[in-house]
C-alpha cells in the first residue's frame, strides 16, 4: 500500500496539498508517516509564501472571475479569453476554461423557444434568395429580420429585430404589445432604414410570417426597391443569424431571472441591444471583436 501511495505522490507539492486538505480528518504526523514525508518539511512548506507562479495563477483566476461577473455571466471561455487578450493578458482559451471550471463559473444555458410568427396565410411567399449567405462583404447588402415574444407580468411583449449581416449589428428593432404589422415589422424596418440608409438591391430576409408577407409590408419594401427573401417553411437554419440572436437574448436576460413588468423589460432590452450587443459583446463571427472594433479595423484596411 505504501508503494502505491508513494508512486501517486511523487510530486512533493501535490503531496503537501493533499495533507493540507486532510488536516482536519487525520493527525498531520500520521499522514506524513504514511506518505513518507517529513512533517517538519511539510510545516516549512505551509509557512512559506506561495510561489510566483502560483500567485500569478491566482491573480489570473481573479481576473477571469471579475470579467465573468462584469459581463453578467453572459460569457463562456472563448469570449472571456478574447476579452482578456484585448486587455493585454496572455492567456489561452483552454486555460480560461480550466479556471472557470475550478471556480464553478458557467455561462447561462439556452432553452428552446416557440415560433412566434404565423405562416398560415394566403399572401404571396417568395423564394429564399439569400440562400444562407450569412457572410457579407459590405454593409446594406443583406438584412435579416425576425419576431419573438418576451414574457412579462402583464402577459407578453413582442420584439422585432433587423440585423445587418455585414457586421451583425442590430440596426432596427421595435417592442410592441400587439403583433400588428405597423407595430412590428414596419416599425423595425423604418428604424433600420433611418440608422443605416441603403441603395436599391438590398436583400431583406425573413420567415414566411404574415407580418412579412402581407401587402402593407411588401408594398413598403417594393417602394424602396428591396429584394425580398424568405426561409423555407419550418426551416430555422435559413434564418440562423436572427434565431441565434434570440437564443442569446433569451438565455441572457430571461432564463433564470425573475419575471418583470413591461416597463422593466423594455429597459432591459434597450440595455442589452444598444449598450451590450451593439457595443460591448464580442462576436465569434467577427473574430471575437466587438462590432465597433470590427468596423474600425475594416475602415483602416480600406483606407490603407
Amino acid at each position: 500500500m505504501k508503494k502505491s501511495y508513494c508512486h501517486f505522490f511523487k510530486d512533493r507539492k501535490v503531496t503537501y496539498n493533499f495533507i493540507l486538505s486532510h488536516e482536519s480528518e487525520y493527525p498531520i504526523e500520521k499522514i506524513c508517516k504514511v506518505l513518507e514525508v517529513s512533517s517538519s518539511s511539510y510545516y516549512h512548506w505551509k509557512r512559506s509564501p506561495k510561489s510566483l507562479r502560483e500567485q500569478k495563477k491566482q491573480e489570473l483566476k481573479q481576473v477571469v472571475k471579475d470579467v465573468y461577473f462584469e459581463f453578467k455571466q453572459r460569457y463562456g471561455s472563448p469570449r472571456i479569453s478574447a476579452e482578456l487578450k484585448a486587455r493585454g493578458y496572455k492567456i489561452s482559451e483552454p486555460t480560461v476554461a480550466k479556471y472557470m471550471k475550478e471556480l464553478g463559473l458557467r455561462s447561462k444555458l439556452a432553452k428552446k423557444f416557440k415560433v412566434t410568427t404565423d405562416s398560415k396565410h394566403n399572401y404571396l411567399v417568395v423564394e429564399n434568395i439569400l440562400e444562407r449567405k450569412f457572410k457579407q462583404t459590405a454593409p446594406c447588402k443583406a438584412w435579416v429580420s425576425d419576431i419573438t415574444y418576451m414574457p412579462v407580468k402583464e402577459g407578453f411583449v413582442y420584439l422585432t429585430t433587423v440585423i445587418d449581416l455585414y457586421d451583425r449589428k442590430l440596426i432596427g428593432w421595435s417592442i410592441s404589445k400587439t403583433m400588428n404589422t405597423e407595430d412590428t415589422t414596419l416599425a423595425a424596418f423604418k428604424k433600420a432604414r433611418k440608422n443605416r440608409p441603403f441603395k436599391a438591391g438590398l436583400i431583406f430576409h425573413s420567415d414566411q410570417g404574415v407580418q412579412y408577407a402581407n401587402k402593407k409590408f411588401t408594398n413598403v419594401l417594393q417602394a424602396f426597391k428591396v429584394t425580398r427573401s424568405m426561409s423555407r417553411k419550418g426551416n430555422c437554419w435559413d434564418n440562423a443569424v436572427a434565431e441565434s440572436f434570440f437564443k442569446s437574448l433569451k438565455t441572457e436576460i430571461i432564463y433564470g431571472n425573475l419575471l418583470v413588468n413591461r416597463q422593466k423589460m423594455e429597459s432591459n432590452l434597450f440595455e442589452y441591444i444598444e449598450l451590450w450587443y451593439n457595443k460591448k459583446r464580442r462576436h465569434s463571427h467577427l473574430g471575437y471583436l466587438t462590432i465597433e472594433e470590427f468596423n474600425q479595423s475594416m475602415n483602416y484596411k480600406n483606407a490603407a
